[in-house]
């Protein structure tokens, strides 16, 4: 699949059937309830057979943002769904052409419009945007002058990348040495 540039889709399905991507999501949102260990555990294991974690490590442990700071709402809407497979929660958007690793310097800027917000900005080297649902998204909602830390005045956010595909989301690949399915979003 690396050579072809392709995703490992069967891999990534059968990991979830197994129940293994959905080892930290508790018990109650229809995980296992397993620790980081051993959720370690697992992708030591994954590797150890000869495959890459990497398609699909994320969707076992992304989900946690909604698990410690979502609203009862969003892990009653998301958690279970991230478990079954149903919800592909593996694309995190953090990192910017104009900021690279300096994450405090992000310009990706989020305005409240009634009840939502508007989002504008570039996000590079985000893995696997084409295979996911969801997309836990990291913009300023203060500006980086307005606030007295330059660790203030930031949010995530959850994007639904089925909805806000073609209504100003585009995901475009971008090539790296190894296949981590990467693009510009």
């Amino acid at each position: 699949h690396d050579r072809e540039r392709a995703y490992p889709t069967d891999f990534v399905n059968a990991l979830t059937k197994a129940g293994f991507l959905a080892a930290l999501i508790p018990d109650n949102y229809g995980g296992s309830g397993l620790g980081v260990q051993q959720a370690s555990a697992i992708m030591e294991e994954i590797h150890h057979g000869g495959c890459n974690g990497g398609a699909c490590h994320a969707q076992m442990y992304t989900m946690g943002t909604i698990l410690r700071h979502g609203s009862d709402a969003q892990k009653q809407t998301y958690l279970p769904k991230i478990a079954t497979g149903d919800l592909r929660l593996q694309a995190f958007g953090v990192t910017e052409p104009t900021s690279g690793s300096d994450t405090l310097s992000l310009r990706t800027t989020a305005v409240r419009d009634g009840d939502s917000y508007v989002i504008n900005g570039q996000k590079v080297w985000t893995s696997r945007a084409e295979h996911s649902d969801l997309m836990l998204l990291l913009a300023r909602t203060t500006p980086k002058d307005k606030v007295e830390k330059r660790t203030l005045g930031l949010s995530v956010f959850i994007v639904d990348m089925r909805t806000a595909l073609g209504n100003g989301l585009t995901i475009k690949p971008l090539r790296a040495m190894i296949n981590h399915s990467t693009t510009e979003v």
